[in-house]
């Protein structure tokens, strides 16, 4: 029977880098992955980019970004914050560049320089990584983690951390093992739902807008005609609806209030520009075009993949000349700029979320050292905890601080145990 002092269970972010950072502590780690390779998920998440952290260094706040049970996330920011994070890559050779909004990228390479450079970082501490190799069970006796069960045999350690991940992609060994895990030994778990997921839509064209970005859009959520939400930023169409950074940090919002009726979506094309400035352009171009048909005079407004979908939405004739326009069609028209109303019909499926919202409850865990506090050897880190928060580099930075405080306590621990 193989003995070590930390087995990590999960090739993701948060594993690698608990691995790493338990074997820098001096800890004989065992890094169980039980697809073919690490980091899948990480490598198709951020169109490739990798939005390793947000550019915001006080802990407090930071934590605010991840609503009321933020202040959870404290001790591990304070451990291991974004500063840290930020000097953890550029020492180890990948520089990072600071863009709009706060996001922090690599300057090269994306989510496959990252992954190398964390597995390196794991090597070079003396993590063994063994891939292709799913835990069948965790057995508990007595309050501990006593062994774990392998197809390839049974390993014994002092302490466990689970880094198993959400629901979210599938295809990348995200199938809610550790969920199973923590519930059978007894470890309450919020019920895991999709969050950062695409939205479906009452609409037969998104499929045609595939390639195109909206950029500086305005979109407000409504529900009972009340807004629920309101974002500014990129958006961008889907085979089935809508996605994009400002729709996936709604999309929560979006989910609970779908449970008690229906939510529209208002998309203002121009949230610089009022509705009378607009209109008064509007008029311009018209004028301009006068003895154009209407369909061939709008590319000075609209992307062209929009203007099919702009002149039927209007219900203007495409071939009516731009001079007899009347002011109730030029209306209709704008109005689809400033306040174009879209139905959600629901979230789009949940392994098309970028993460999965809900664990295990933040009660069972101690959130200065990430140890459970029903079995007495198993610590929880990343996605496995009841902690999400937006897009823009704080659920990864999650990642790094609750994978430190982990990697960290597990081997110091485990060390003391011997």
């Amino acid at each position: 029977m193989s003995v070590y002092d930390v087995i990590v269970i999960g090739g993701g972010p948060a594993g690698l880098f608990a691995a790493g950072v338990a074997a820098e502590q001096g800890a004989r780690v065992l890094l169980l992955e039980k697809k073919r390779r690490c980091g899948a998920k990480l490598l198709i998440t951020g169109k490739g980019r990798c939005n390793i952290t947000y550019d915001e260094e006080d802990p407090q706040l930071f934590c605010g970004h991840f609503g009321k049970q933020g202040k959870a996330l404290l001790t591990a920011l304070y451990s291991f914050g974004v500063a840290a994070t930020v000097d953890f890559f550029e020492q180890r050779g990948l520089p990072l560049q600071r863009e709009r909004g706060g996001r922090i990228f690599p300057a090269r390479g994306g989510t496959a320089e990252v992954l190398k450079l964390l597995l390196d970082y794991a090597r070079e501490t003396g993590v063994e990584i063994k891939t292709s190799c799913p835990v069948i069970s965790l057995n508990c006796e007595a309050g501990r983690i006593q062994t774990i069960e392998t197809p390839s045999g049974t390993l014994r350690t002092e302490k466990i951390i689970v880094a198993t991940g959400g629901l979210s992609y599938p295809q990348t060994g995200c199938s809610g093992d550790g969920y199973r895990w923590a519930t059978a030994s007894g470890h309450r778990l919020i019920p895991p739902q999709p969050a950062l997921v695409p939205l479906q839509l009452d609409a037969d064209w998104t499929q045609d807008l595939l390639n195109l970005n909206l950029k500086n859009v305005g979109i407000t959520a409504w529900h009972n005609n009340k807004p629920i939400a309101e974002r500014f930023g990129e958006a961008f169409f889907t085979r089935h609806g809508i996605g994009g950074p400002i729709v996936l940090d709604m999309s929560a919002q979006i989910r609970d209030a779908l449970q008690h009726g229906p939510v529209e979506l208002q998309l203002d094309l121009k949230p610089a520009v009022s509705a009378d400035l607009f209109d008064q352009r509007l008029q311009r171009e018209l004028a301009a075009h006068s003895n154009r048909n209407f369909a061939n005079s709008l590319s000075g407004l609209l992307p062209q993949l929009l203007i099919p979908l702009f002149v039927r939405l209007s219900e203007i004739p495409a071939n009516k000349k731009c001079h007899s326009i009347t002011k109730e069609e030029r209306l209709r028209f704008g109005s689809l700029f400033k306040n174009w109303r879209l139905q959600v019909t629901g979230l789009d499926t949940p392994e098309r979320a970028i993460i999965t919202s809900g664990g295990v409850n933040l009660a069972d865990i101690d959130m200065r050292t990430m140890r459970s506090k029903v079995i007495d050897n198993l610590y929880f880190t990343g996605e496995m905890i009841d902690l999400d928060g937006p897009t823009g580099g704080f659920n990864l930075q999650l990642c790094w601080s609750t994978g430190y405080l982990a990697g960290f306590n597990a081997a110091t621990t485990a060390r003391s145990s011997f």
